[in-house]
């Protein structure tokens, strides 16, 4: 028997009276196999390459950043 995880929706609109709740069951190897898809579309063929490059030059840059405002103050002239 496979768990199941449920979860609710709850949404309440501000131009009427009602208020809608929804409520879904979904199991762990649903759950599962969606994230799985999606990340085997993200991180291969062309577009996980390309990911990983944007990746890459974004780290790059956050790092950059950060080292040359660290060396600005601690080398900043008194």
């Amino acid at each position: 028997m496979q768990s199941q995880e449920s979860g609710v929706h709850y949404s309440r609109w501000d131009s009427s009276s009602r208020d809608e709740v929804s409520m879904t069951a979904m199991s762990s190897s649903e759950e599962a196999s969606c994230y799985r898809r999606i990340s085997q579309k993200l991180c291969s063929g062309k577009l996980g390459i390309a990911m990983k490059v944007l990746g890459g030059v974004a780290l790059f840059w956050i790092i950059f950043i950060l080292g040359y405002i660290t060396g600005y103050y601690v080398h900043k002239c008194k």
